[in-house]
């Protein structure tokens, strides 16, 4: 059995990890950290898993564990490894932004797994990619790894209230958020690092990537609508899509028109694919929660344990 610690345990992220790995049969949660919770039963928190477990937060941590997931936030996940001394048998995945990006000193991989799903597999550390980067990068990634990018990229998506993080803003809170949009951080948005360092590498210069992120009125779920030009015809297109995901368990083209209910609860990427005159338009659609964050999380924990991809991990989308 792997030996799960959490750190950081009260927020969206860990509800998600602790929903899956409850039920994980390769998973035994050891303890799921929270400063402010510490003492309190797990359910009194996460609602829904009254009756699931009787699991009590812990204000404490240690390392006798196989893996810990750092879910405490942005900005608190190099602070955690900095100030602690991790046996290097432990293996870290860290769902902030803290070491997304490749710098000198920084030791985490990247951890896209229909990008790099060999490396992660050799990987200790792991830097779990942010919700709008994965629905964007798994939308353009055949086209970049085909040297098929010669024009700029435009985006538009749309993200459920998770996305914003548990406490409340300004713009979170129901009376605003209810029956409303907005456009926010358009063109600067902070997944745009990881977009262009995925995508185009150490390529400079490289086509524009143009991002209008959106917050949506619905509880979960990213719908990115993506186009850029191509001399290519939508059957061309559909085959090279085919077979850049060919091993890729969780990723699926359709050719019908796609809403965020078709995956959500689950983590999964639908694609689809159309062409309008010289540009290809492709709509992506993921669980912000899961295939944008512990999903995808525990997917790569599977990867750097050698299971099978998708343990745990066969979840039913919620239809209605």
């Amino acid at each position: 059995m792997i030996k799960v610690g959490i750190i950081g345990g009260a927020g969206y992220t860990a509800g998600e990890l602790l929903r899956i790995l409850l039920y994980h049969s390769q998973a035994e949660l050891v303890y799921v950290q929270s400063t402010s919770n510490g003492g309190q039963l797990i359910s009194h928190v996460h609602h829904d898993l009254l009756g699931e477990t009787d699991l009590t937060f812990s204000a404490d941590y240690h390392f006798e564990v196989d893996v810990v997931f750092l879910c405490s936030g942005h900005g608190k996940s190099q602070s955690f490894v900095k100030g602690n001394k991790i046996p290097d048998s432990v293996k870290i995945i860290d769902l902030s932004a803290d070491y997304r990006i490749e710098e000198a000193g920084n030791d985490f991989v990247y951890s896209l797994p229909e990008f790099n799903k060999d490396v992660i597999s050799k990987s200790k550390h792991i830097a779990n990619p942010g919700c709008f980067a994965t629905a964007i990068e798994l939308a353009f990634l055949p086209l970049a790894k085909n040297k098929l990018i010669t024009d700029e990229l435009h985006i538009t998506a749309i993200t459920g209230s998770p996305g914003a993080g548990q406490a409340p803003t300004e713009t979170s809170h129901f009376s605003w958020k209810n029956n409303n949009v907005s456009v926010y951080k358009a063109f600067e948005h902070q997944h745009l690092a990881e977009i262009e360092q995925t995508l185009f590498g150490s390529k400079t210069p490289h086509p524009a990537i143009n991002f209008i992120p959106v917050r949506g009125n619905f509880s979960r779920g990213i719908m990115a609508v993506c186009y850029t030009t191509s001399d290519l015809d939508i059957a061309s297109l559909k085959d090279i899509y085919n077979r850049f995901y060919g091993d890729s368990p969780f990723v699926f083209l359709t050719d019908a028109n796609p809403d965020v209910k078709q995956v959500v609860n689950t983590n999964k990427c639908v694609l689809h694919l159309e062409k309008h005159g010289d540009k290809v338009m492709i709509i992506s659609v993921i669980d912000n929660l899961l295939k944008g964050a512990s999903g995808q999380a525990v997917q790569n924990m599977n990867l750097i344990f050698g299971i099978d991809e998708k343990e745990g991990l066969m979840l039913k989308p919620v239809a209605f």
